[in-house]
């Protein structure tokens, strides 16, 4: 381990070497994100989730740095080139672009026009001219003629020699350093429409004819122009005035006013054009992409967040509906563990128009299944199958919920519907995807692909891989928080379990059903290769209710069992009875039970949890209607206010579902009476909102909405909106000082 490494993080986090030494090791011995900050928190000095993590990523792009380094020592030194400044030089680069800077001109390279240059033997006359002395050029080249070598001519000379100093410009770290910094702060993102395709690329008018710093770029347009790019409708171009660029490179290695210099000067440009803006403009494109890349997952991440812990309704006899309207309307029955009871199809629209039957079903099945709630589908014809259901006159006691359907499609196609309904088809397992996702949000959701659940920005523009890894972060992270009941869970859930993973959840499934509900913890040691570190790992994060020890259904870690039980007998009580009794706790001193392996951050969390053993940190559900009569765009008025529900949040507005299977924007001006730049700040995913309809667009089916009081009181700015959205509506609690502050070093390390 390197202890500069540590240093390094400690003092980018502002945190202590210390703390970065010890979660490094518990990291290297295997121990998951969501472990450490709740059962490591001594060991750490109480880093959360943000902070454990951000020293996982540092760590991880500090080694690879290292790796980098050793490969390319290695390369120098077979090539008999290494020496020992140029050794310590590589030492001690602190980003991978300064490395590449120095291996550069080490680095082995296809045939150039440099390269072959040097073979006519025109090295020396590069050198020459280089110097920029008080000598023809002309005349020098002279002496380099030579047919055997194919140079025939003065010029041609001076030509290869011109190769050479672009070469060296190019190769120069200085340089380098110097273009990247002009491209990166004074380059402009200049994007226009190839001819012939203006018609096709509709969706990127706003780019038919853009420009703007790339310093100042946010990231959805940055994505947006690259999707225009990609789908060839938009030509992109990055970089600086080429006057600027050049005048900059003239000042660094144009010495001179003589004839020599003027050779310089014509390999200078031809540096540029040849070697360098195409280089520069490469790197600028992946640093900016990788920024954008990062805000946009970072986005989704947070909307992924809001709507895995959104309410859940939680264990009711439910039935659910998927709405349609030619094919009918899909209804499954399931008891409150979200078993499938029963499930047929009903027609109570066009063409059939079964309403009396249909309704017969509906009610029949309440009554026979005492059904509680029942679950709606949001696609086609949602609207329509609401108020088909509440013209029935059921009881009020029945809750009807519409429900966001996005990724039931996806998850009645895969591979875990397959296994969990193999006997039914596909609509039946969207419709009990449906109501269970009502039911319990979070154990439905973690069986589909994070990126087909409809909250994404862009997300198949970005890097995939570090989509999924940031993704996988967020859903541990929820499901660990949660808490999972480990006689009821999905192997899906059981998954993301902190130390299991794919096959030790199957193994608890199987185990469980093999030789019946575990009875407490300890049981889960019998399960095949679940061994003490994956116990250790998991253990707290799994509950099980009615077991004959209390706390298995707690956040209490088996590991400190016995300081509660110390605390019970100390105070005349077991462990149930200080459960439930709030006077017997305020009794407790905890510093007496501090030693050398529990402290009081682990103490102070176990009393939390002995107050509220097994609680769920989600909201309480509330049962939410969309206005009634208000079922299609068509129905929309300017001016008109409607109650509705976020379904995703981006950096330049949040898109609204206010009941028409269309969402509208409210855009990021229009979120608030106030100013404000992040969307984030006042709104979230699953949240309610009051909106008011400022434009509609049937044609194009685009909504626009304000959350302000008074939305007509000023025009909204129109340069950045709709090219911005994602193509269709379902396309696409950390420490905030942290987050960013962890975002700007990774655009350092990458730069």
């Amino acid at each position: 381990m390197s202890i500069a490494h540590f240093i390094k993080i400690a003092n980018e986090l502002s945190i202590s070497q210390r703390q970065v030494n010890a979660t490094v090791e518990l990291l290297d011995e295997g121990a998951t994100i969501p472990f450490i900050s709740r059962y490591r928190k001594e060991v750490t000095g109480s880093l959360d989730e943000v902070a454990v993590q951000a020293i996982r990523d540092r760590i991880q792009q500090l080694r690879d740095l290292d790796k980098r380094k050793e490969a390319i020592l290695k390369s120098i030194e077979e090539q008999g080139k290494l020496t020992e400044a140029l050794e310590e030089q590589i030492r001690l680069a602190e980003t991978m672009s300064v490395l590449e800077d120095i291996y550069l001109p080490y680095k082995p390279k296809r045939r150039t026009k440099a390269t072959i240059a040097r073979e006519k033997g025109l090295e020396p006359l590069a050198t020459l001219l280089f110097e920029q002395g008080d000598i023809d050029p002309e005349m020098e080249a002279q002496a380099f003629i030579d047919a055997e070598k194919e140079v025939n001519s003065a010029d041609e000379a001076l030509q290869g020699a011109r190769d050479i100093m672009a070469e060296w410009i190019n190769e120069n770290q200085e340089c380098r350093a110097n273009m990247r910094q002009l491209f990166l702060e004074k380059g402009v993102f200049t994007s226009r429409v190839i001819s012939g395709k203006e018609q096709e690329g509709q969706k990127y008018k706003d780019y038919f004819e853009w420009s703007e710093p790339i310093a100042k770029a946010p990231s959805h347009r940055v994505l947006a122009m690259r999707r225009g790019e990609k789908e060839l409708i938009l030509m992109l171009d990055a970089g600086p005035e080429e006057t600027d660029a050049l005048f900059a490179m003239e000042r660094q290695f144009v010495k001179s006013a003589s004839p020599c210099a003027e050779q310089v000067k014509i390999a200078v440009k031809d540096c540029y054009r040849r070697l360098l803006k195409p280089s520069m403009e490469t790197e600028v494109r992946l640093f900016t992409k990788q920024k954008a890349d990062e805000e946009a997952i970072r986005v989704f991440a947070e909307n992924l967040r809001q709507l895995l812990l959104a309410a859940p309704m939680g264990q009711k006899n439910t039935l659910a509906l998927d709405p349609g309207f030619r094919t009918g309307c899909k209804v499954v029955v399931m008891d409150k563990q979200g078993k499938l009871l029963y499930n047929d199809a009903i027609y109570p629209h066009e063409p059939q128009r079964e309403v009396s039957k249909a309704g017969a079903i509906i009610m029949a099945l309440c009554e026979k299944y005492q059904i509680e709630a029942i679950a709606i589908g949001n696609g086609t014809a949602s609207r329509e199958t609401e108020s088909f259901i509440q013209s029935l006159g059921l009881p009020k006691s029945i809750l009807v919920v519409m429900v966001n359907e996005s990724g039931a499609s996806v998850y009645s196609a895969s591979e875990v519907a397959r296994e969990e309904f193999g006997e039914y088809d596909l609509t039946v397992r969207g419709a009990v995807s449906i109501g269970r996702r009502l039911m319990d949000p979070l154990a439905e959701l973690v069986k589909i692909d994070p990126k087909s659940i409809g909250v994404g920005q862009y997300q198949h523009d970005v890097d995939q891989n570090q989509l999924k890894s940031s993704l996988d972060d967020v859903v541990m992270s929820c499901v660990n928080a949660v808490g999972v009941e480990v006689n009821t869970a999905s192997k899906q859930l059981l998954t993301y379990v902190s130390g299991l993973g794919p096959q030790l959840a199957q193994n608890i499934v199987e185990f469980r059903n093999q030789n019946g509900p575990f009875k407490d913890r300890e049981a889960l040691k019998k399960v095949p290769r679940l061994g003490d570190k994956a116990f250790e790992q998991a253990a707290g994060f799994l509950r099980i209710r009615n077991a004959s020890n209390p706390l298995d259904a707690s956040a209490v870690h088996p590991e400190s069992y016995e300081v509660v039980q110390r605390m019970a007998k100390d105070h005349g009580c077991d462990v149930k009875e200080l459960m439930v009794n709030g006077e017997l706790r305020k009794r407790i001193d905890l510093k007496k039970y501090v030693d050398d392996k529990i402290g009081l951050p682990t103490l102070q969390d176990i009393m939390t949890e002995l107050e509220k053993p097994g609680r769920d940190p989600r909201e309480s559900f509330e049962a939410f209607s969309f206005m009634d009569g208000v079922n299609s765009i068509g129905d929309l008025r300017i001016g008109m206010k409607l109650p509705g529900i976020v379904t995703n949040i981006t950096n330049f507005g949040a898109f609204v579902d206010v009941g028409v299977h269309q969402d509208g924007l409210v855009h990021v001006s229009h979120l608030s009476d106030k100013f404000i730049s992040n969307p984030a700040e006042v709104v979230s995913v699953q949240q309610r909102v009051q909106v008011t309809v400022t434009e509609v667009d049937i044609p194009r089916k685009r909504i626009e909405l304000s959350m302000k009081s008074d939305p007509f009181a000023e025009a909204k700015p129109r340069g950045e909106k709709r090219a911005d959205a994602p193509k269709q509506r379902r396309e696409e609690e950390p420490d905030g000082d942290l987050q960013a502050k962890l975002a700007m070093l990774r655009g350092k390390f990458k730069n």
